[in-house]
């Protein structure tokens, strides 16, 4: 895998959507134009003291001069939001990777539900836009605890127009997923939000390869206890052990072999990694199930006893 471009970007404006969410657009210093990308694309933030964070851009495609971020504060988080939003202002410079995407609109889909909690609407957004630009058949959900809460309203419902349907608990209505009719054939469905969101709807009868999500947090077992395990290089025959208390993509490092990542949390797929046997204690919240067959995350899944890997 080749490595990423990273470019430091002027932070153009910083403006509050809400009291918690903070819109930046973002430009290049010299360039007018910025790396081109695709609806659900999501950017790497790199943080001063090394920390890398995952925002999904949430502008306008065919606006290839700037970039618009979404970042919510979360005060319970692991700091990176929090940093966003007490240091990022207009004039600042920030370090941005080139765009990823692991939530593309599938190309094949005669209709396209989409379904937004929260903060969730920054890369259904660009999707709307999109979907409305080519005249499909769409409808986005929106969900929050309140009108008042909900960032980007404006630009949703500018986008969407009669394909919005609102779902606000301080106005009495509360999303079930049962309001879904079933999906027809070449139905497809896309949500990002809460895990509680995300869970509801994998229970519901839309099958897992029209079923599409997106998450930047990783819902580990805390109860998950490591074991070591030995990693197995295809091509060479070496062998690394894996300790308990190491990755194996640190291992992997440690070992002398390039690995690409990126989240390290198991979210981005920045690192998937192919193996060709042993049992994988698959961790990650971005390979499906059909993925997990022969493709691993180094960055937090693991194995029992053993896996051999093709690098």
């Amino acid at each position: 895998m080749t490595a990423r471009i990273v470019m430091r970007l002027r932070v153009e404006e910083a403006r509050p959507t809400t009291p918690e969410v903070l819109l930046l657009t973002l430009r290049h210093a010299t360039k007018p134009e910025l790396p081109a990308w695709a609806p659900g694309a999501h950017v790497d933030l790199r943080l001063p003291d090394g920390r890398v964070r995952q925002y999904s851009l949430c502008g306008d495609p065919a606006e290839r001069g700037e970039w618009r971020l979404a970042v919510k504060r979360e005060e319970a988080g692991r700091g990176g939001s929090r940093w966003v939003h007490e240091t990022l202002r207009a004039g600042e410079t920030v370090m941005v990777t080139a765009p990823r995407n692991n939530f593309p609109l599938a190309e094949d889909a005669a209709r396209h539900v989409l379904i937004a909690g929260g903060i969730g609407i920054t890369p259904l957004l660009p999707m709307a836009r999109e979907l409305a630009r080519r005249g499909a058949d769409f409808t986005l959900h929106f969900l929050a605890r309140s009108r008042a809460l909900v960032p980007l309203l404006e630009e949703t419902e500018a986008a969407c127009g009669g394909h919005l349907v609102t779902w606000f608990g301080d106005e009495g209505r509360r999303f079930d997923p049962s309001v879904l009719r079933p999906p027809g054939p070449a139905d497809h469905l896309y949500a990002c939000g809460p895990q509680r969101l995300l869970d509801a709807l994998k229970e519901t009868v839309w099958p897992e390869e029209r079923f599409h999500h997106e998450v930047f947090q990783a819902t580990l077992d805390e109860n998950f206890k490591p074991e070591p395990f030995t990693a197995r290089i295809a091509s060479t025959g070496e062998e690394i052990l894996v300790p308990a208390d190491l990755s194996l993509l640190e291992a992997l490092r440690r070992a002398g072999h390039a690995a690409p990542s990126s989240c390290e949390s198991g979210v981005c797929g920045a690192c998937i990694c192919r193996y060709r046997d042993g049992v994988v204690i698959h961790r990650d919240q971005v390979l499906k199930l059909a993925e997990r067959q022969d493709r691993m995350t180094p960055c937090v899944s693991r194995a029992r006893v053993s896996v051999t890997l093709d690098l």
